[in-house]
């Protein structure tokens, strides 16, 4: 399967056919939090830098956080000493398309590398993920993956949040109504756009709903490699919310906006496939008919002997790397309720568990093509290249060192199990979650090395001293006439 789009450009000459009716072009990258980053350029500038090794761009990008804020703690690649100096982007011809509600305006995604060794810098999201493709490639595998987006939406404006002070916001829809034909009535051209505009943009959708809250949708995104699909998973974000301001909604990828309901989840279906194209993590034709044998538990008998290695790699590395799926200070209230709300806050698996943290999809509910992992730690508020880039890692570790599972799936685990540390938990908030990845001797050290963890971990503890600097509402609530 092809990671380009439909008409990229595979020659200069074809660049400059494709964009002979065109004025400008617009490009972006992704910095620490997923937020795109870019601009307009003239067709001309453009083209130019398409075919040399790209354009400067500022490197503070990689030196604030998501509201442009600079980083508490100065961190390695954009800093006073050095400037905030520019990085070098390298455009992507492969992400070519045209955006449908900006008059088919050309758009591309863009790399940042070192200016002077023209390498990725060590935390681009782009240049992390690819890396790790690329161990699999050294393996003979290729990562497939898909991404599945619960999200609330809003009857706002980014100027109503901003006069409201985030607060008395009006829902799309009212009450719980999961998989409603009825609600997707009330704003029948929004919710259509989003699947019709998704198609235009080559951003193709496979599954499209109303999930359980008021004004929450479910989005999947089609199953494709995984460098694709993180780029598929951040520019259905921007989609989203593009069409949403035309439609005055705001869509929200906030993990947790309300206390007493569900959560916003970003789960991950993952799996590899070999030289052949045959999905490694399946059983054979012969094992398909009684189940594998040797397998460490009934639970993983159609589930392969390299499977069951990379969910051990994935089980074992969770709570080092679990800044990489849940990178936000809200992220961890959406775990809090655990099973309660469907969001896993231990180290657990099972077949087709929706209480796990990683959920084995395997026959007999699934065809053997379609054996794959669920990750369903992460929030909508991750970062899909980071999410991505962490499983592959681990799992990819606990092929290489053929790692066992250690304990019984969920299924064979009762609530007090957790209280007496038979289940190892998840951290419970960000601040243990990123001390943990920061350790010396982490896994998260082992697989994504010292430069890109110290980087990230800053910025992680960035929002951490931003967060225990707050004064909420619910302190002034409780504390202030009665303390």
């Amino acid at each position: 399967m092809s990671t380009s789009t439909t008409h990229a450009p595979k020659s200069a000459a074809e660049l400059k056919e494709l964009l002979k009716h065109d004025t400008k072009v617009k490009i972006a990258g992704i910095d620490i939090d997923g937020v795109l980053r870019g601009k307009y350029m003239s067709k001309e500038k453009f083209i130019s830098a398409a075919t040399s090794d790209g354009f400067g761009f500022c490197s503070v990008i990689f030196g604030w956080d998501m509201h442009d804020m600079v980083y508490t703690k100065e961190l390695l690649i954009s800093n006073r000493a050095n400037g905030y100096r520019d990085l070098l982007a390298s455009i992507d011809l492969s992400t070519f398309r045209r955006i449908p509600w900006e008059n088919n305006v050309p758009f591309f995604l863009v790399s940042f590398l070192d200016p002077d060794t023209k390498e990725p810098i060590c935390a681009d999201p782009r240049g992390v993920l690819r890396k790790v493709i690329e161990q699999a490639g050294k393996f003979g595998l290729t990562c497939y993956a898909g991404c599945e987006y619960e999200y609330f939406q809003f009857k706002e404006t980014p100027q109503s949040l901003a006069e409201k002070k985030f607060t008395n916001l009006q829902p799309l829809t009212s009450g719980m109504h999961g998989y409603s034909l009825l609600r997707t009535q009330l704003n029948t051209e929004y919710f259509n756009d989003l699947f019709d505009e998704s198609l235009k943009f080559e951003v193709p959708l496979e599954g499209h709903h109303t999930e359980t809250g008021p004004g929450v949708y479910e989005t999947a995104l089609a199953y494709t490699t995984a460098d694709r699909m993180a780029d598929n998973a951040i520019l259905f974000k921007f989609l989203a919310k593009s069409i949403g301001m035309k439609r005055g909604v705001v869509p929200s990828f906030m993990a947790k906006p309300w206390g007493n309901l569900p959560g916003c989840s970003g789960h991950i279906h993952v799996s590899l496939r070999d030289e052949h194209g045959r999905n490694i993590f399946a059983v054979s034709d012969f094992e398909l008919q009684s189940g594998r044998s040797g397998a460490f538990h009934a639970e993983t008998k159609f589930f392969s002997e390299k499977g069951e290695q990379f969910l051990a790699g994935v089980l074992e590395g969770l709570p080092d790397i679990t800044p990489m799926l849940v990178p936000t200070i809200n992220g961890y209230k959406r775990l809090v309720g655990g099973e309660a709300f469907w969001a896993p806050n231990a180290v657990t698996y099972g077949y087709d568990s929706r209480a796990a943290s990683v959920r084995i999809l395997s026959p007999p509910s699934v065809p053997p093509a379609a054996t794959r992992l669920e990750i369903r730690v992460p929030g909508a508020d991750m970062n899909p290249y980071f999410a991505l880039s962490a499983i592959y890692a681990l799992g990819l570790r606990g092929i290489k060192k053929k790692l066992q599972l250690s304990g019984p799936p969920i299924s064979q685990l009762t609530p007090e199990d957790k209280q007496t540390g038979k289940v190892q938990m998840l951290p419970r908030s960000l601040e243990a979650a990123t001390e943990r990845m920061l350790h010396p001797g982490s896994i998260a050290r082992e697989v994504f090395g010292d430069e890109f963890v110290d980087h990230f971990g800053g910025t992680r503890q960035h929002e951490v001293r931003l967060w225990n600097e707050a004064v909420t509402n619910w302190e002034v609530e409780r504390y202030l006439e009665l303390a």
